[in-house]
Parts: C-alpha cells; structure tokens; sequence
C-alpha cells in the first residue's frame, strides 16, 4: 500500500518522487467558471484544503488560478492537478496544451493524471525518464478496480480517487446510511474516510461551503476492519459517470 500519514487535512501520501501530496482535494468538476468556482476553491484554502484538482476540460482552470492567487497562501503550500483535452495527446500536442493550462492557471507547474494497466505497462517498459508517480481513477466501494490498485501499488505509484462519493448515485445506500450512524457521521463522510484509509489521494467535488467543510472532517475516527469489509463487498464494478 501506498505510504500515508493521516494527521488531520495535513495528512500526506508520500510519492515515488520524494514528494509529498496532501490525501484530501478539492475538485472541481462541473462547477461554473467564475465566481462559483473562485468561492468553492477560496472556502476549500480557508478550510485548510491544500490541494485542487482541475482540468482543461472544466473550463474553470482560469477561476482556480485567481482563487489561488486572491488566498494569499504561498504557491508551494498548494497542490494543483490538471488534466489534458483527449484530442492534445501526443508529445508536440501534449506539451503545448500544459503550458496553456499552466498560462490559465497563472502557474509554473501541476501534476498530471489518468492510465490504466496496460497503459502504464507501456510508458514503465519505455523506461521513461521520469516515472509516473500518481494515477487518477475513478474509485469508491462499489468500483475498487483492484487490478489497476493493485498494479499502482506494485510500482509505487499513488491512486488519486475521483468520483469518490459516486457521484452521489449511492448516498442512500441503507447499509452505507447504517454504517455513518455507527459514527455519527454522514454517507459520504464514511465513502471519504475509506478511500483514506485505503491510502488513496481523494478528490471529492462541492460547490458548497458546508459540504467542502464537511467533507474535511473526517480525521476523528477510524473505520473497524469490519466495516471497511462491508464497504469493499459493496463493489459491483459500477461506474458513476
């Protein structure tokens, strides 16, 4: 399993790189460019977030950049994830298409995500110059892709869950509604706390204050064995979206 320190929304996963990467994100998926993007990425920062994840494709990377730079909070405290278009692979396309993310953001550097095994055996057998460190996929109980889990974590690369909370397609799950009032806490306060102990990087969505805090205050209890069972049984290679 990947290396983790939970400590609160300063835990950290420490990647094959030496660098360290907070566990708990902001992302930042269908949420208006603008305002409502500027606000949910500035009360993520206030709330202690240190890390956003965002994409070409979102059309909001312009909004996470000013809510970065209007927080007042150093660079190199944050972690920013971005995503390229599908049409911008290729070495000349790729590399054009990050330095228009980074000049929207009004960065110098993000990171870069999304493979699956065959495609991580390909760039692994180029012998790459730089090897990959973090693979963002879509994980929650009732999709664990434990092959691919299973392969980062053969070679030391770092799962980053998107869609954690399922899209919110199973909040109402009786048994995962069952299993948060055994702590008191809320469905997908419970769905977040998995994936961290599981030892992913987790990126839940919110456009809402409370919810961003909310889903930020899930370092005061650990799951029982028994109930991260019952959680991994749910899967059903379901797929939110």
């Amino acid at each position: 399993m990947t290396r983790v320190n939970l400590d609160g929304l300063q835990s950290f996963c420490a990647l094959n790189n030496a660098r360290q990467i907070p566990l708990l994100g902001l992302g930042v998926y269908k949420i208006e460019p603008g305002k409502a993007t500027e606000d949910a990425v500035l009360w993520a920062l206030q709330a202690g977030y240190r890390h956003i994840d965002t994409a070409a494709g979102y059309r909001n990377e312009v909004s996470v950049g000013n809510a970065i730079r209007k927080s007042g909070i150093p660079r190199d405290q944050i972690f920013v994830t971005t995503k390229l278009f599908d049409q911008d692979q290729g070495y000349d396309s790729a590399l054009e298409a990050c330095e228009l993310s980074l000049e929207k953001l009004g960065l110098d550097y993000v990171g870069v995500s999304n493979y699956g095994v065959q495609h991580l055996k390909e760039l692994l057998g180029s012998n790459p110059t730089i090897r990959p460190v973090v693979n963002q996929i879509e994980v929650h109980p009732w999709l664990t892709r434990q092959e691919i889990v299973s392969f980062c974590e053969s070679q030391h690369i770092a799962v980053q869950a998107y869609s954690p909370l399922s899209r919110g397609h199973k909040l109402q799950d009786p048994m995962l509604i069952k299993i948060g009032e055994k702590y008191s806490k809320l469905p997908a306060q419970i769905l977040i706390r998995w994936s961290l102990q599981k030892g992913y990087i987790v990126i839940p969505k919110s456009s809402h204050k409370d919810r961003i805090e909310q889903n930020a205050d899930v370092f005061d209890f650990d799951l029982a064995d028994g109930d991260m069972s019952v959680l991994d049984s749910f899967n059903s290679d379901y797929v939110s979206g």
